[in-house]
């Protein structure tokens, strides 16, 4: 019978879009296995966009984290569900796009900018992912006061007749099993851990599950500074592209003594630094608001600490600043793709 045929099982309303999720709270080590109720079940953080399926008779629709409908931003998905999951179905999880054999984020986000008429050819050249990690509901019914356990069992049997775009994500309540995905799957673009608690129910909008980054250290250059360059209060990293010296990210604010240790080797830039005299909060230096930049000469190596969140290159969160190198020059620090 076909999966859109009348008589399939409905939705609580609740479960048919938009639908409240669950969240996840930063944690700086990876949980001990007993951290959760029921013991822990380790996932990989993905680096994408969190997605609700929602397979309904009427219409199958996928929507963002806060409630927005992307159902037009990526058809390549629905066709996978509409094809793959029953009606009645709600999974939770994270939509991606391969590049090689790391995750781009920056192809994910044209999805977001892209006319909706151009996204059919978007999707042929760039296709989408679809990762789930939890079950909603299932023949209609509303599965989240069941335990986590018992749901990735129903999600994992679902999930056993699935074809790419559709996959189940890797869980593990192995911890030595986990730090290895922890350490491993970096260079894939794999943000760090989520642990979540076996015998947990669903809680929307409830910051129950773990998160836990995977962070290491590389090296930038001072090019700027936010604040006077005797007491800066973040630092605004560089790179060169092709002999151009371009931001790549900035840090969270120093403490005293990461400022006065960085305050001790710039030197105000001179009339050649091509960096703007403004340059705003948001990501990347954008953004409406924007706030005074002091450029300085980009001769000071600092070593940063980053998660494996890039964009074209860049850094999408804050670095953490770790110390001045130096021992290093300019020449010693990567350039930029």
């Amino acid at each position: 019978m076909p999966l859109t045929a009348p008589g399939l099982p409905g939705l609580p309303p609740e479960l048919s879009g938009p639908v409240a999720v669950e969240l996840a709270k930063p944690v700086r080590t990876i949980p001990a296995s007993g951290a959760l109720p029921g013991g822990c079940l380790y996932e990989p953080k993905w680096d994408g966009y969190r997605l609700v399926v929602v397979r309904a008779g009427a219409a199958t629709r996928v929507w963002s984290k806060q409630g927005r409908d992307l159902t037009d931003r990526f058809p390549d998905v629905v066709a996978a569900a509409v094809a793959q999951i029953p009606v009645g179905t709600v999974v939770d999880g994270e939509v991606v796009v391969w590049n090689g054999s790391r995750l781009d984020f920056g192809l994910l986000q044209q999805r977001m900018v892209t006319a909706p008429g151009r996204i059919p050819g978007l999707a042929a050249a760039h296709p989408a992912s679809y990762v789930a990690f939890d079950l909603l509901a299932a023949g209609g019914a509303d599965l989240r006061a069941e335990k986590l356990g018992r749901r990735r069992a129903a999600l994992e049997e679902l999930a056993a007749r699935w074809a790419p775009p559709l996959q189940l994500s890797p869980a593990t309540t192995d911890p030595a099993e986990a730090r290895t995905w922890f350490d491993d799957y970096r260079p894939a673009g794999i943000e760090g851990l989520v642990a979540k608690g076996v015998g947990t129910r669903y809680a929307p909008g409830r910051r129950e599950w773990l998160k836990v980054k995977s962070w290491e250290t590389t090296e930038v250059l001072a090019g700027g500074v936010i604040g006077p360059i005797g007491a800066p209060s973040q630092l605004v990293a560089g790179r060169f592209r092709d002999g151009e010296l371009v931001v790549v990210g900035r840090t969270s604010p120093l403490d005293p003594q990461q400022s006065a240790a960085l305050a001790a080797v710039l030197t105000p830039a001179g009339r050649d630094h091509p960096w703007p005299e403004r340059i705003g909060t948001g990501a990347f230096g954008g953004g409406r608001l924007s706030v005074a930049l002091t450029r300085v000469e980009p001769s000071v190596v600092v070593e940063v600490s980053a998660d494996a969140a890039l964009q074209a290159g860049v850094f999408r969160h804050p670095l953490r600043f770790v110390r001045v190198r130096q021992d290093l020059r300019p020449g010693d620090v990567p350039q930029q793709p």
